[in-house]
């Protein structure tokens, strides 16, 4: 019985452990994480799926009431994304979040991340700018 809650106080430390791969979860909130000057909620939607099928992602399920937006790409691996927009704070901006998990494993490398919101701000700015 011991062992046994050795073994459940192990995985709870684990379970509830903040880093991953040395990163804090504000670290790599941040990286996730961008802030888009706009207050229209569906246009980020709209341009969050479209960027997404730029890449090459096929959208799995996108709720507008939610702010949720999740994909998949399929090329010899698993690359699921899922997106989250929300109004910031100040409620003059759009909190938009990608959360990226490959085979399963979450991503931590700011490189995706950083690829996918360059890709997002520029589908951004053609829809303010009414470029199709």
């Amino acid at each position: 019985m011991t062992l046994i809650a050795g073994c459940n106080a192990t995985m709870k430390d684990r379970v509830l452990d903040s880093a991953t791969d040395g990163q804090t979860s504000v670290e790599l909130r941040a990286i996730q994480s961008r802030s888009f000057d706009t207050t229209d909620k569906a246009k980020t939607m709209r341009s969050t799926i479209a960027t997404l099928q730029d890449l090459g992602f096929v959208i799995d399920k996108a709720d507008l009431d939610l702010g949720s937006v999740s994909a998949t790409k399929l090329s010899g691996y698993a690359l699921r994304m899922t997106v989250s927009v929300r109004p910031g704070a100040s409620g003059k901006n759009m909190i938009v979040r990608a959360n990226a998990q490959y085979n399963n494993v979450p991503v931590t490398d700011p490189k995706p991340y950083q690829d996918f919101f360059v890709s997002l701000q520029k589908s951004m700015f053609l829809t303010a700018n009414n470029v199709d």
